[in-house]
């Protein structure tokens, strides 16, 4: 996997909207944190526009993410927030320019859809807080972000689960949200799971929906090809009428507790306030135990 070039101080980081739009001033606590860590800002043209609940046409947002992508000067491309509309500008992308100088794109949620795109062309990406999410971000997601910006070490340790399955496992790390995973099974943006970690989250889905999903990862040969998996936060679950039975961390295990693979249950990423950041494509190590789990990136 390709690393892009870490961030050094003066450094230029894109701001723009990939999906939902974003019509509010809402951007000054992410430009003083930028300006906090030595880097400086560049407002993308999708900020500010209106096109029902998108940022923009499909051709304007595409246009605004491949001015960044194109500029040599640009180091990285944040994400200020997902929704839904990321896959809708995705094929209107070209790269080209971008291998010659490859940059950092981050951000969670609909954003999953870049970094699987970027994954099945070869390069790493960050998954973590967005713009939007920067106030309510606690100190631990905001500094674990910095830190994979500018090449600083990143392992985390957890507190032990219940329901984790113990164990080891080196590989690497691939995934986002679940939706988007499943999305884009059969495309040419879906990942490759074979002897990779899978790293899943998701927010505000039905319990069955959830459980179709992850059948679905199972039948195309995802799940038994993994080392190991991760699950971050399932947050604001729903239920059906007539209940489901099992609540999503349940239907997660019973998926996938007949392959013998460390799982890590309750991960601090995803749609929580300790959204750590997670850098896609990179090697890691986990280690599962009774007294709890660590999650080491590699250099």
């Amino acid at each position: 996997m390709i690393t892009p070039p870490y961030l050094q101080k003066g450094d230029t980081v894109a701001l723009l909207a990939t999906a939902r739009k974003n019509i509010d001033d809402n951007l000054k606590p992410t430009i003083d944190l930028l300006h906090s860590w030595g880097l400086e800002a560049v407002i993308g043209s999708t900020i500010g526009l209106d096109y029902h609940q998108l940022a923009g046409t499909d051709e304007q947002r595409a246009a605004d993410f491949q001015k960044q992508l194109d500029n040599p000067n640009i180091k990285a491309i944040w994400c200020v927030r997902g929704g839904y509309g990321t896959v809708r500008m995705l094929d209107l992308l070209d790269f080209t320019k971008f291998k010659q100088h490859p940059k950092w794109v981050i951000g969670f949620s609909d954003v999953t859809v870049l970094h699987n795109h970027l994954n099945t062309m070869g390069y790493k990406s960050i998954h973590g807080i967005m713009p939007v999410t920067v106030p309510r971000a606690t100190p631990d997601a905001v500094s674990s972000l910095k830190a994979a910006l500018f090449n600083e070490p990143i392992s985390y340790s957890i507190s032990p689960t219940p329901m984790n399955r113990l164990g080891s496992a080196t590989g690497e790390l691939v995934g986002g949200n679940l939706s988007i995973l499943y999305s884009l099974l059969g495309s040419p943006s879906a990942i490759d799971c074979k002897d990779k970690i899978l790293f899943i989250e998701d927010l505000d889905e039905y319990l069955y929906h959830i459980d179709r999903m992850m059948m679905n990862l199972r039948r195309n040969g995802c799940i038994e090809n993994l080392k190991g998996i991760i699950i971050g936060g399932m947050t604001s679950m729903k239920d059906n009428e007539v209940p489901w039975g099992k609540n999503a961390l349940e239907i997660i295990d019973d998926v996938t507790k007949k392959y013998n693979i460390p799982v890590i249950f309750n991960f601090p990423a995803g749609h929580i306030r300790d959204n750590r950041a997670l850098i896609m494509g990179n090697t890691v190590s986990i280690e599962v135990t009774a007294s709890g789990s660590t999650v080491t990136f590699k250099k």
